[in-house]
């Protein structure tokens, strides 16, 4: 990130984002790559530890200031945007400080791993509640607000990047309320994307893979820092310049897609699509089938492999 961001024009220049979770991690380097690229960002993190216990204000203030050091523009949001009220001031609050929103980056979470005969009602509830949750309400009133732009005649170049997991996409041993929060993610932003297009308003997806207070005790040797001067495939800021791209108006067209990304490398993933089909035309017996649907797997591409499964 340049140490003066003054007078660069950028990809994201005249926009306003709002990047949830951007204390640390991917959502700090994801809020540092847009201002580099001349956007104006709210940076909200409600400061809890990787389980999601305690608070502070001091990661997304830290991070604003960073950005405004540096010649940026950025204020800092610590509300919990996984309630009515956190989200509303959220919008609020990018509207009220610089008079628009243009991009939503939905990266807020947390983690509590258990394997799933010893995951209890709450860490399943803590979990969903800031994945998902923390990803629909932002989104809802983001939407409201572009809906109204569109509506008296001032049609929006929105953005939305929201951020779901391989485990979501695959499934991970261990990370069952994870995986669930994650996939429904997904679901999420193929809605969004169907409904929302009408309002200039486009949704995507990325599946990220770097070394975070997140992934440090999940995958410990595949994200262990490299030696010196060594090129760190699995920083976070490797990943942000995609963000920066899909929230920015250069990514005209592109809507419904949830794209993996680790390093240099990019796939566009292509979801659940209809594979081998047998249709009988008429109601079967559980034998036939049984004896169709073991025709059909026959034909059909070997399921991926969930992550950590032997």
């Amino acid at each position: 990130m340049p140490q003066d961001l003054e007078n660069l024009p950028g990809m994201c220049a005249g926009r306003v984002a709002v990047v949830t979770g951007a204390g640390r991690g991917l959502g700090r380097a994801h809020a540092l790559a847009l201002a580099a690229e001349g956007a104006r960002v709210v940076v909200n993190d409600l400061g809890v530890g990787r389980d999601g216990a305690g608070r502070s204000a001091d990661p997304a203030r830290q991070v604003a200031d960073e950005i405004t050091a540096r010649g940026g523009e950025a204020v800092a949001h610590d509300g919990d945007i996984a309630t009515e009220d956190g989200a509303a001031s959220l919008v609020t609050t990018a509207l009220e400080r610089y008079g628009r929103l243009d991009a939503l980056v939905s990266n807020a979470g947390f983690l509590r791993d258990r394997m799933l005969v010893n995951l209890g009602e709450d860490d399943w509830d803590a979990v969903l509640r800031v994945h998902l949750k923390g990803h629909f309400l932002p989104l809802r009133h983001a939407a409201a607000h572009w809906r109204a732009e569109a509506k008296a005649g001032r049609r929006p170049e929105a953005r939305v990047v929201h951020t779901t997991s391989g485990a979501g996409l695959l499934g991970s041993v261990g990370q069952a309320n994870y995986a669930a929060a994650k996939a429904g993610i997904v679901g999420l932003t193929l809605v969004a994307a169907a409904e929302l297009g009408r309002y200039g308003v486009q949704v995507n997806a990325i599946a990220p893979a770097a070394r975070t207070r997140m992934t440090e005790g999940t995958f410990p040797t595949a994200m262990a820092p490299p030696p010196a001067g060594r090129f760190d495939a699995m920083a976070p800021e490797n990943v942000s310049p995609l963000v920066v791209w899909l929230a920015s108006t250069a990514s005209a067209g592109v809507s419904g897609r949830v794209f993996e990304v680790e390093g240099g490398r990019i796939s566009v993933m292509e979801g659940w699509r209809r594979g081998p089909t047998a249709d009988a035309g008429s109601l079967r017996t559980a034998a036939s089938a049984g004896e169709a649907t073991r025709g059909l797997l026959a034909l059909a591409r070997p399921a991926e492999p969930v992550y950590g499964a032997d």
